[in-house]
């Protein structure tokens, strides 16, 4: 890959390199980074870096996020940013509106079906989940489509504010779900849906907050009736389960449309540089605004339901991270450092599937073959490194076969 070939133009290297490293974040979770702090003491000076590491390389319970947590809407935003590409090649092949229309109906049931398919892997029977990210996305993609082709359809005036004004309905709209909810009685008790008290001391929110506690929202009784209309083994109940909600993918298609913006901008014959501070603004909006409505106790920032604040918070770290790409690869040309990214970035899908179904594979032949006692040559008395070790192990072998495809041109695309 070069700086000048020929397909450039069309494509935003930095775009390519921050998918991949996103893919990169999500596969690095086979590394288990998140064991090596406990096996120091608090004394120790490097029990403070593990800590932080182990911080960033899990989900928060509720409330915040971390680096992992961002991964699921860099995914999801850079769907939206991607699309305004895609359209514009399809009309260049004169495709019609029919056809292009047809082709995000089929994408969306793929990636749906994907989803519920990783979703059952090793279960009895089906297990019919839309909470996978690609579900999330498949569910929504579709309205993204027809957003994103009325608003290069339109005239100038409209292009900005058809977007800008879905977004700002979808997540008003679903905050008002939540917000006007009757919540729980006063005799009605946490440990009926599954909470701990250990939980709910540290993770519960009080006052007007309370309407977005785990699974003691509206997101969460749709399913309890939504998802027993499938045939399943037991009975679905919240009990146990990640809080994780089917109508995330409302607030979800809001990060999408966020996406679908910052590709727009990024189709603009702008210099470089006004673009990049227009991604460092919005990006530090959104963050000071995700904040601020947490602070005031309007909507809190929370993941796992996707709640409209995590939309707008999680949406400005990723427009900063965006920018960084942006200013480092495409304005100041410095891109050759990325070709690994590149490489993951491609074949994205392949990326996040292989990652779920091949990883505990690849993990017992790699002990097989070379032996358990192998990844525990490095181990001390007071040191575990066998997981680490298996992880790197893994991991470069998902990179090989991803470098594989690359280099063969083989590329995967729904």
């Amino acid at each position: 890959m070069s700086a000048d070939d020929s397909d450039t133009p069309q494509r935003v290297l930095s775009v390519d390199a921050f998918r991949g490293f996103v893919m990169l974040l999500m596969m690095a979770e086979v590394l288990q980074l998140g064991t090596m702090a406990p096996q120091f003491h608090y004394d120790d000076p490097a029990y403070e870096f593990w800590e932080q590491v182990r911080i960033h390389t899990t989900h928060v319970e509720w409330v915040g996020g971390s680096l992992h947590d961002l991964i699921q809407p860099a995914f999801t935003f850079l769907v939206g940013v991607s699309l305004p590409f895609s359209i514009a090649q399809r009309e260049a092949k004169r495709q019609s509106f029919a056809r292009m229309l047809l082709h995000a109906v089929w994408r969306s049931i793929l990636l749906i079906a994907i989803g519920i398919f990783l979703r059952s892997v090793g279960r009895p029977q089906t297990n019919w989940m839309f909470t996978d990210t690609l579900g999330q996305i498949g569910l929504g993609y579709t309205v993204l489509f027809l957003i994103g082709y009325a608003s290069q359809r339109s005239l100038s005036a409209l292009s900005w504010m058809l977007p800008w004004g879905s977004l700002v309905l979808i997540l008003v709209g679903y905050w008002a779900l939540f917000a006007f909810y009757p919540i729980p009685d006063d005799d009605f008790h946490f440990r009926s849906v599954g909470i701990t008290d250990q939980w709910w001391v540290e993770n519960h929110l009080p006052g007007f907050l309370a309407h977005w506690n785990k699974d003691m929202n509206p997101a969460m009784d749709f399913d309890i009736w939504f998802l027993n209309l499938f045939p399943r083994a037991a009975e679905f109940t919240p009990r146990g389960g990640g809080g994780y909600a089917t109508l995330s993918f409302i607030p979800t298609l809001g990060t999408m449309i966020l996406g679908l913006i910052a590709g727009t901008w990024l189709r603009l014959d702008w210099p470089g540089l006004r673009k990049f501070l227009l991604f460092v603004f919005v990006g530090l909006a959104g963050i000071g605004i995700g904040i601020g409505l947490e602070h005031l106790e309007i909507c809190p920032i929370v993941k796992r339901i996707w709640t409209p604040t995590w939309t707008i918070y999680s949406c400005g770290w990723t427009f900063l991270l965006l920018a960084g790409f942006f200013l480092v690869i495409d304005v100041i040309g410095f891109w050759r450092w990325a070709y690994p990214l590149f490489v993951l970035g491609a074949n994205s899908i392949v990326a996040y599937c292989a990652n779920g179904l091949f990883r505990r594979f690849l993990i017992d032949n790699w002990r097989t073959h070379l032996g358990a006692e192998t990844f525990r040559y490095f181990d001390t008395e007071a040191l575990k490194w066998e997981r680490l070790l298996l992880g790197l192990a893994v991991l470069a072998t998902l990179f090989l076969m991803l470098l594989w495809m690359y280099r063969n041109r083989i590329f995967v695309r729904i």
